[in-house]
């Protein structure tokens, strides 16, 4: 052995020596971590539609306990719980909506369509949409930007200059006008009853204006923030009389879905002028009087299970087919596309790929959609089924009292 070698023998047996004699530093569990989780895992186990931000931190004989939630009743819960168990705390927690919001905490879309995002900036991701006259919660305010749930749920944040914030007797007011709901793809409000007049804004399908007066041609009508127009008759429908008459069957969901082929689509998109696989799908529902929820990985967990072992023939028009990875011994099962069944072995759904299209399961057809049969999952019907996150706008009054 060198003596170089010997030199390195000597100086690794010190190093085990040295490490030996350093206690390993324990990595400590944060504060009431399993209590919080308890009560998180039983009112907020999705964060798009419930905010249970909580944590807890040591002081000199008590917890601080700081965050935020829209859900009263799980701060109780959780405050009696550590009060069970002789836990001293404090609580700061920030109950939504803010004080700050001086009780304007309704609110309603005043553009065609409210682009509304992940994070307060417009460069964040697209979370979802909402068209024109969608009323929303309102839960705090960040510079220009508004943390808003929509009627499905889903909570993210918007432009303020995309909603009018109204206090609670507004907001009954507002609900109270008659309105129209426009049925066209898209069109646009005009400032005079004549299609030759200035543009006062676009609209897409599903929006919802307060009724002024109407003639024989143009209804005239007003915006949430008070600007008023004039739609033409023919592309719209006095809120009433559609909601009196809608009675969504297999045919009216695939009609409505026929007038988004070719669609953009648009990550996040949940209107006319794009949409994602999902947003696709909400839309359809929406468009025949039913709030369904935002996402595929949610709408999955809704209605009734019709078929997962790829037996097409039990399928009826309507239902939704959803894609993805199966589940493994070391994974869990993830939905990641959403499209619908429209009978003759075809569905259709807006594709990663650009557009809205239709596919077919069957092998031998032209537009046989091979990545997706591999992918296929499982069939779920909503319609005509009962589900508290199936929202039927008949017995709901979400636009109107």
């Amino acid at each position: 052995m060198t003596f170089i070698s010997r030199a390195r023998l000597a100086l690794l047996f010190i190093g085990i020596l040295i490490s030996s004699c350093i206690e390993t530093p324990k990595i400590e569990k944060a504060p009431l971590l399993d209590e919080i989780a308890e009560v998180k895992a039983e009112y907020a186990p999705d964060k798009r539609v419930a905010i249970f931000a909580i944590a807890a931190f040591n002081t000199e004989g008590a917890y601080i306990l700081k965050g935020e939630s829209n859900l009263p009743r799980a701060i109780q819960e959780l405050k009696e719980n550590l009060k069970e168990q002789n836990i001293t705390f404090i609580d700061s927690i920030s109950v939504l909506p803010k004080e700050e919001l001086e009780g304007k905490t309704k609110g309603v879309v005043t553009i065609s369509v409210a682009n509304i995002r992940s994070n307060p900036k417009h460069s964040a991701e697209l979370a979802t949409q909402a068209t024109l006259g969608t009323p929303v919660n309102i839960l705090k305010r960040e510079g220009d930007w508004v943390l808003i749930q929509t009627p499905d749920k889903y909570i993210s944040w918007v432009d303020s200059g995309a909603i009018v914030a109204l206090m609670k007797d507004e907001f009954l007011r507002w609900k109270k006008v008659p309105k129209i709901i426009y049925t066209q793809t898209m069109g646009y409000v005009y400032s005079g009853a004549d299609r030759d007049t200035q543009v006062v804004s676009d609209i897409v399908a599903g929006s919802v204006l307060e009724l002024v007066k109407q003639d024989a041609r143009f209804y005239e009508v007003r915006f949430p923030d008070g600007r008023k127009g004039f739609v033409i008759k023919a592309e719209a429908l006095d809120y009433e009389s559609w909601i009196s008459k809608i009675n969504p069957t297999e045919e009216s969901l695939v009609a409505t879905s026929k007038k988004f082929m070719g669609l953009p689509y648009l990550w996040g998109g949940t209107s006319t002028k794009g949409v994602d696989c999902s947003g696709f799908t909400k839309s359809i529902y929406f468009l025949n009087g039913m709030v369904i929820p935002r996402d595929a990985s949610q709408q999955v967990n809704t209605g009734k299970a019709i078929d997962s072992i790829k037996n097409f023939k039990n399928l009826q028009k309507g239902d939704l087919l959803f894609f993805g990875r199966k589940r493994t011994d070391s994974t869990k099962e993830r939905v990641v596309h959403v499209g619908m069944w429209i009978g003759n072995n075809e569905f259709i759904h807006a594709s990663g790929s650009g557009r809205v299209q239709i596919g077919s399961i069957d092998n031998k057809a032209a537009n046989f959609d091979a990545d997706n049969l591999e992918r296929y999952l499982c069939s779920k019907r909503i319609l005509k089924e009962k589900d508290n996150a199936l929202v039927n706008l008949v017995n709901t009054p979400v636009f109107k009292d």
